[in-house]
């Protein structure tokens, strides 16, 4: 006989779980810190340093993943400025 991993919830359950340590496994933006007076090369490595993934991140329990989008301005361009208004 097979079982069926849709009977009693388990498959949504799992799911929500497999959610639910993706989320805890990210780290929150909102605790990263900037030393404003480090050049802004140190300042991206200090942020990549401390986010471990830069494209995917938290804010509270918000996922952010970062991506490629048809424009001239490149992820670098668009990373150094963000990391230099911090």
């Amino acid at each position: 006989m097979v079982k069926n991993n849709c009977e009693g919830g388990d498959m949504m359950s799992d799911t929500k779980q497999a959610q639910k340590d993706i989320l805890a496994s990210l780290v929150d933006i909102r605790d990263v810190k900037i030393d404003r007076t480090l050049p802004v090369e140190d300042r991206i490595k200090s942020y990549v340093a401390q986010v471990k993934n830069p494209y995917l991140f938290k804010v509270g329990k918000t996922v952010v993943r970062v991506s490629y989008a048809n424009t001239q301005a490149t992820i670098n361009d668009n990373f150094i400025n963000m990391i230099a208004s911090m």
